[in-house]
């Protein structure tokens, strides 16, 4: 179990920022994968209720007994301006921000402490992301983490992908009153982010042994409705990214490698290809509803430059 031990006067080593909106159950799980870590590295959690239906339940603020909690309960203005409101409250030399269906694996803030120590030159690291595959969504959303984070890592350890599901800043990276994500963006906000950072020269550096598993609790109907609202609201993002510049998504040649790959990897008897025939299906969904936003799609400016690597 962790204890709350000060890396310094100033406060802990890490600020856990948990954004909530009616997902009390899954939270729970969170919060009990945080108190469970090895190594007993200082931390300190920051859960910021998005306007739920109701408060958080007392089994949610229990976990206070484990590490110092705070609980703020605001409007429903989405996961961004959430987000932001738990950094400005923050006070860790490290700020992590875990989805709310997510679940740390034990030595997970070990590895990502000992990575911060060890590239001081890095300010910004992505944890690596898998799946739960006790389930069909759960091993499909295995494929689709291994395939992703194993393409788009970079030679120099980089990676070209952030999510926040898993993602962590140094705090001397951050406006703290400002926050850190364009509370405009309702999705993809981790996304445009990224595309931030690359117009500025950087990518998140990955810590592959430092893991946060992401649950899926849907069945494959809600799943696939929230696909198509997802990615409507993604589309409204993507507009913004375009205008930048800067060049995120995969090409085609790129998609087409990361299905054949994830083809050969769905043979693993953990994952099946049930997994792959669904995951096709659902990013075939997605992708057309991304065309149909293109329509409305900002041209990049062209007194930008070239896109971004």
């Amino acid at each position: 179990m962790v204890k709350f031990e000060p890396s310094s006067d100033s406060g802990p080593l890490f600020s856990a920022i948990i954004g909530a909106f009616n997902d009390w159950a899954p939270l729970n799980e969170c919060l009990r994968s945080l108190a469970e870590q090895n190594g007993g590295t200082s931390l300190e959690v920051i859960v910021v209720d998005d306007g739920s239906r109701e408060a958080a339940p007392q089994c949610i603020e229990d976990w206070s007994r484990s590490f110092p909690l705070r609980i703020e309960r605001g409007e429903h203005l989405g996961i961004s301006t959430a987000r932001n409101q738990g950094v400005r409250l923050a006070k860790g030399a490290v700020l992590l921000f875990v989805d709310a269906d997510c679940k740390i694996e034990a030595d997970c803030l070990v590895a990502l402490a000992s990575t911060v120590e060890r590239w001081p030159g890095h300010n910004c690291f992505q944890l690596r992301l898998v799946g739960e595959s006790s389930t069909l969504l759960g091993r499909v959303e295995e494929l689709r983490l291994l395939t992703l984070q194993s393409h788009l890592l970079q030679p120099d350890g980089c990676i070209r992908y952030l999510n926040t599901a898993g993602f962590a800043l140094r705090r001397t990276r951050v406006d703290m009153e400002k926050g850190v994500f364009d509370p405009t963006a309702i999705r993809a906000e981790d996304t445009l982010l990224l595309a931030n950072m690359m117009q500025t020269g950087e990518m998140p550096f990955f810590v592959g042994d430092a893991r946060v598993q992401h649950a899926v609790s849907l069945s494959l109907m809600k799943c696939l409705v929230k696909d198509i609202r997802s990615a409507y609201l993604e589309g409204k993002t993507y507009n913004v990214i375009d205008a930048k510049g800067v060049r995120i998504r995969v090409t085609h040649r790129e998609r087409l490698r990361m299905l054949g790959s994830m083809w050969q990897v769905s043979k693993q008897e953990s994952i099946g290809r049930t997994a792959w025939f669904v995951l096709v299906f659902r990013q075939i969904l997605r992708l057309a509803i991304l065309q149909f936003t293109s329509t409305f799609r900002i041209k990049p400016d062209p007194n930008r430059g070239p896109d971004s690597p």
